[in-house]
């Protein structure tokens, strides 16, 4: 597999309308903390079209990720002042 987060910044910036994004909090069902006995976990409602695209030949299926974005940056997104290194 390439490196999907190459993949991901060039679908996003040559195809942006076809990149499919859901908030994950709109589709979790059920969740658990990690304890002594089990691993955390999050079962998730999501279409059937992507579940189909989970399994199967991996050259013919497409790329799901999971992106989790720090909520500095989401605060930072919103403000109009430019830090040192930042780039717009």
């Amino acid at each position: 597999m390439q490196n999907p987060r190459k993949a991901l910044s060039y679908a996003l910036e040559k195809y942006p309308e076809r990149v499919e994004m859901m908030p994950i909090e709109e589709l979790v069902t059920d969740s658990a903390r990690q304890n002594a006995k089990r691993p955390a976990y999050v079962t998730l409602a999501v279409p059937d079209d992507v579940v189909k695209g989970l399994k199967g030949k991996t050259d013919s299926r497409d790329l799901v990720l999971l992106v989790v974005v720090p909520k500095e940056i989401l605060e930072r997104s919103e403000s109009l002042i430019l830090l040192p290194g930042e780039v717009r």
